[in-house]
């Protein structure tokens, strides 16, 4: 398997679809082609296509999740995935492949990566700092999430502050009480996108309450 046979389906989808090619498409495609190299993978994350570039961090996910897949495959596209951040250039392509290609990769290691991650410069990168939480979040640990959260509670970047806003929210799911606790301290500084995402799952009362804070 290789970029250019991927690209050749693509086109052959792309025809297809006059306007745009749904995301569900290249999310199957990438799924076929999930047994390609790295390298090749790294080929089609570095291309001008956002199609391509969405391809790229799908099959990565795909192979992250595939469960015969090795541990030093794992850390492989790993590397990819932080070596080639710089293509990594929406929202959305961090958000399909972080969880499981970086959070999944980290679990059972030193998780220092994400924290220089969310010091970056990159907005990408910082919100790869803390949408890879999420994987740790479905395994019942929450502190990284609201650790890191603290580092990027000023953040100026939307997607950024947006990211933080959600994924609180999916910790405070599993502990309410520590995300009280986060919005005690932070809530009144706390841009208001962020605190709105926050709160979304609070009872009526406790959301008025915080984002009064903010007036």
């Amino acid at each position: 398997m290789t970029a250019e046979e991927f690209i050749e389906t693509l086109e052959m989808i792309d025809r297809d679809y006059p306007g745009a090619i749904p995301k569900r498409e290249i999310f199957a495609l990438a799924k076929e082609y999930q047994q390609m190299p790295v390298d090749e993978v790294v080929k089609l994350l570095k291309s001008n296509s956002d199609d391509q570039k969405l391809s790229a961090v799908s099959i990565l996910d795909w192979k992250a999740r595939n469960k015969k897949t090795s541990e030093e495959q794992r850390k492989t596209i790993f590397e990819a995935y932080i070596d080639n951040h710089e293509f990594i250039v929406d929202w959305g392509m961090v958000d399909r492949a972080a969880p499981y290609v970086v959070g999944g990769y980290l679990h059972d290691k030193n998780r220092k990566p994400l924290y220089d991650l969310a010091h970056s410069k990159n907005p990408m990168e910082r919100r790869t700092a803390i949408v890879s939480t999420y994987f740790f979040i479905r395994k019942n640990e929450i502190e990284d999430t609201f650790k890191i959260a603290e580092i990027l509670v000023h953040d100026t970047e939307h997607f950024v502050q947006t990211a933080v806003g959600s994924w609180v929210r999916e910790a405070g799911k599993r502990d309410e009480e520590k995300l009280r606790n986060f919005l005690d301290q932070y809530a009144a500084e706390m841009p208001r996108i962020m605190i709105r995402g926050a709160i979304k799952k609070l009872d009526s009362e406790t959301r008025r309450y915080y984002l009064s804070l903010k007036r």
